[in-house]
């Protein structure tokens, strides 16, 4: 039966505002909705369900006919479980029991009230809310502190701040959870400045009982951090201090944080986390975050270890914290494996957060295998997923694996962000693919969002610079709404790179005439651009610099040494060197770098003894500057020293050191560089077309082959180095074989591969191979050909017999031919005996290098071969009136890992009459084949 005092819904007459409440109140209704709970001990509404087929009449109606059976509930029962759905956050259900209540004039109490506010706070029901506050105006809740805070706290949930200071100020009593109410509203909606004058006002308000809280500080001590308001945080520290909240859990936090944030986490951050009287995750996230953020990351990594052996469990914060912090500590990428069994350990590798940090981890490490892994096995993928790992393809020069992921991100349907499209713009610059940069050009300009992306259009700038089409990036530069300094340093850099020097000073100055402050980017490329108008232009550039006071900076003075040595003027280089007063070991490393460029080894030896610090990039320098100088001994001393001094080889270690094991011939070497690369996981693909150079020149091709053979990622490097080792082994087949591979693959050929090609024909005898392979270089690969080529060709032809043809081919050279290509031809003279064009052809080398000896020798054996004694003495009279005398040959041989090195004349040697005794008896042999070899 229904009681008297309940009349059907449909009998009675809904006031506007509750019809308004009801209609809204049940659009939320999209799930099962269970509204009461057997502690009502009335009949159950399970079966007052509502489906998301349901159109919303069919809800009301369904609602109407179960209100209209319904027994009415007991009030009591309702407000708690009011109260309970919030707390549970069961909030449309919260929503639904009010309902029900306001239909059977059940008045709910106060706090009953605020729990409703609370859940529509949390549906984001913006209508709801308003029309509880009408209700609750019109039944005299208004002034109940209760309701009043659960107002605000909705209201500022909305992001209604004004509706909810309306509230606050309304209020006749407030404690000091309605001033932390609106505390955290100002500071949620990051009105920072309001945040700290109402906190003022709470201080100030001289009220009895109202006194900032934990929540307080904890709400105000991040406003202070993010306006950098060190002054008042420090004020605000001393208050905690003063009412003994600064051991307290949630305020030692807040001022870890805000210390932090401020740059002292050294001085005050540490010492208030060891304050802290019960410390917890957040505590330990806060610190690990604040050293992370200020650049300690071996510290952070350090209270990280000791967090875990605290027997604190991190949580997906503190892994997201700590392992980027991996890749800057030293034997960071076994740590980060370290992080990641213990994420397997503990069940934590599913959340999408964690993967994502574990993505940045490998790639900033270069374990890209790791990271693919790992991208492969994600169950979820978000678009800053799909971002880091190409991201990480850029990163580590994958440049085809990247622009390949690209692509499959598109054919999912997902749209890519700025983010994708910067990380993918200089990947398309380094592979030349313009018409995929200009078709992303294209997807911009339809997305006009994008092109309000300031950095997105700077990416497109640097993009159609790096390609060369300085049109196109000029034009982009024109059409950004929103220039910054790194849009001028971008098209300034364009022209910088292309060389363009007048362009780029005049964009300077109409960048200077905006307004715009140049910076030491700017300043850097003024310095590149200085260094080919020539010295003049440097010395003015070094002064504009000085001018702006950028002299002062390390990268800044780096550039002005490195420019002074590119201009050949490395004596000037020096006295800047001595009269920069911060020098450190990177502006040392600059100097002696330049004295490598122009092999001015004992200068770098001096810089190298005074150093009283030294970095790994000193001792690869030094190195590299001995084995150019063919110094082998000091090199592997060096080499060796710089382990003793606890450092590891890097790559560019290994590929210094390389080139003495080549002058040695010695493969035991190369196999121990091998060894070391394959134990230290060195991939790098620079470095991989060196080793395989390398056993090439010692004379294992077969080695060389099989590491060309495995190497998953061939480039031009790597085609390079393969071509030119089958070149000076003299098989040309096998070399021409590599090459039709590499244009199978679409690789671009460059002139280095082309030289090498030719010289493998030249020693081969494959003349007719040669001559088309030299007309390919321009008419097919669109490559002017250098004095190389042209070297290689006089020496195919030459080699042949075709001496009068080479004579004629390089007489018809569209430039003048240097040594290079005279020299060739000459040394064919001698082998074909042909002494007129050898005459004519020697007269030309002794215009172009006329301290030269050997090309003295070579016309000499010339005369000598076909009895013309009188040239035979003519040479030797110029040879003698120049004072030109030939060096003794010297050779060596490597037996058993022992080197063992031969002069001509020299008998120093401590087994050389074993040695003479066997050249004597293998003397005889050649002499006479009969000689019994037991005999011997």
């Amino acid at each position: 039966m229904i009681p008297p005092c309940a009349p059907k819904l449909s009998q009675k007459l809904l006031s506007p505002y509750t019809t308004t409440i009801f209609t809204n109140t049940l659009s939320l209704l999209h799930e099962p909705a269970i509204l009461f709970h057997p502690k009502l001990h009335q009949p159950s509404l399970l079966h007052l369900t509502t489906t998301a087929s349901l159109s919303k009449s069919d809800h009301l109606n369904s609602a109407h006919h179960v209100f209209d059976e319904m027994l009415q509930p007991n009030y009591k029962a309702c407000n708690t479980m009011l109260k309970e759905y919030t707390a549970t956050c069961q909030h449309s259900q919260s929503l639904s029991l009010f309902m029900c209540m306001h239909k059977w004039n059940l008045r709910p109490d106060c706090f009953a009230l605020a729990a409703v506010a609370k859940s529509a706070a949390a549906l984001r029901n913006n209508v709801f809310g308003r029309s509880l506050h009408g209700f609750a105006a019109k039944e005299g809740y208004a002034k109940e502190v209760a309701v009043e805070k659960a107002l605000m706290d909705m209201y500022s949930r909305f992001g209604l701040l004004s509706e909810s200071y309306k509230v606050f100020d309304e209020m006749g009593w407030r404690d000091s959870v309605a001033w932390n109410i609106m505390l955290t509203g100002f500071a949620r909606e990051g009105l920072s400045e309001k945040a700290m004058g109402l906190f003022y006002s709470m201080h100030v308000c001289g009220v009895e009982g109202i006194k900032p809280t934990a929540v307080t500080i904890a709400v105000i001590l991040p406003v202070c951090a993010k306006l950098k308001l060190l002054k008042p945080g420090l004020s605000v520290h001393g208050l905690a201090i003063k009412i003994g909240l600064d051991s307290d859990t949630l305020v030692g936090n807040a001022l870890v944080s805000m210390h932090a944030k401020c740059g002292r986490v050294l001085e005050d951050a540490h010492r208030v986390f060891l304050l802290i009287g019960c410390k917890d995750v957040v505590s330990w996230n806060s610190i690990i975050s604040g050293f992370l953020e200020n650049g300690f990351y071996e510290e952070a990594f350090d209270l990280f270890s000791h967090m875990v052996s605290m027997r604190f469990l991190p949580n997906y914060a503190t892994i997201a914290n700590v392992l980027p912090i991996c890749a800057f500590v030293e034997d960071g990428r076994y740590y980060g494996k370290e992080v990641h069994c213990y994420l397997l350990r503990f069940g934590l590798e599913k959340d999408l957060l964690v993967n994502n940090a574990l993505l940045t981890h490998y790639a900033k490490v270069g374990d890209m295998k790791r990271v693919e892994f790992i991208f492969k096995q994600m169950h979820s993928r978000d678009i800053v997923t799909w971002n880091t790992v190409i991201a990480g393809y850029a990163m580590n020069e994958w440049y085809s694996k990247a622009r390949d992921l690209f692509h499959e991100l598109l054919s999912t349907g997902a749209n890519p962000d700025s983010v994708t499209l910067i990380s993918i713009l200089p990947v398309l610059a380094q592979l030349g693919d313009i018409e995929e940069g200009m078709k992303i050009h294209f997807y911009i300009l339809k997305h006009p969002v994008l092109l309000q992306e300031t950095s997105l259009m700077n990416a497109l700038v640097s993009f159609y610079g790096k390609c060369g089409e300085l049109d196109d990036a000029l034009s982009v530069f024109k059409r950004i709404q929103k220039r910054d300094l790194i849009s001028w340093n971008a098209i300034l850099s364009t022209y910088a790179d292309n060389e363009h020097c007048e362009k780029f000073f005049d964009l300077l100055h109409e960048m200077i005439h905006e307004g715009i402050s140049p910076d030491s980017v700017t300043v850097l490329g003024v310095l590149r651009v200085s260094i080919l108008c020539g010295i003049r232009i440097l010395r003015e550039a070094h002064g504009y610099s000085f001018r702006l006071g950028y002299t002062s900076e390390l990268v800044v003075q780096n550039a002005i040494l490195d420019a002074y040595a590119k201009c050949g003027k490395v004596d000037a280089a020096y006295k800047v060197f001595r009269s920069f007063a911060g020098k450190n070991v990177v502006t040392a490393n600059t100097m002696i770098s330049g004295y490598v460029k122009h092999g001015t080894q004992e200068n770098a030896e001096t810089i190298f003894h005074q150093m009283s610090e030294r970095d790994l990039t000193t001792w690869n320098l030094m190195i590299q500057i001995y084995a150019q100088n063919e110094c082998t001994n000091q090199a592997f001393s060096l080499f060796h020293e710089l382990q003793n001094e606890g450092l590891k080889p890097d790559a560019v270690s290994i590929m210094n050191i390389l080139p003495a094991c080549t002058s040695l011939a010695s493969i035991h070497l190369v196999r121990q560089c091998h060894g070391y690369i394959l134990r230290t996981s060195l991939g790098d693909i620079h470095l991989e077309g060196a080793l395989l150079d390398s056993y090439s020149k010692c004379g294992n091709i077969i080695d060389s082959y099989n590491l060309f053979r495995v190497s998953p990622q061939k480039d031009l490097i790597t085609f390079t180095a393969m071509i030119g080792g089958y070149a000076i082994h003299g098989m040309a087949e096998e070399a021409l074989g590599i090459f039709a591979q590499m244009l199978e693959l679409n690789i671009k050929p460059d002139h280095v591969i082309m030289t090498s090609l030719l010289s493998a024909c030249s020693h081969a005898g494959l003349t007719d191979a040669g001559q088309k392979l030299f007309e390919s270089i321009k008419e097919v690969h669109c490559i002017e050909p250098t004095m190389e080529h042209y070297s290689c060709m006089v020496d195919i032809l030459a080699r042949s017999g075709q001496i009068r043809e080479a004579y004629e081919f390089i007489l018809k050279m569209p430039c003048e031919a240097n040594a290079s290509v005279w020299g060739p031809l000459l040394g064919a003279c001698k082998t074909h005996k042909e002494v007129e064009i050898g005459r004519l052809v020697a007269k030309r080398l002794f215009e172009i290098e006329g301290e030269n000896i050997g090309n003295y020798v070579v016309m000499s054996n010339i005369y000598a071969a076909n009895e013309r004694w009188d040239g035979v003495g003519e040479v030797r009279r110029m040879m003698k009136s120049k004072y030109l005398k030939k060096p003794a040959g010297c050779s060596w041989i490597e037996v058993e890992k022992s080197r063992h090195l031969f002069v001509a004349g020299d008998l120093c040697h401590l087994r050389r009459v074993n040695i003479h005794d066997m050249l004597t008896s293998l003397d005889q042999q050649i002499k006479d084949p009969m000689v019994d070899m037991m005999e011997v």
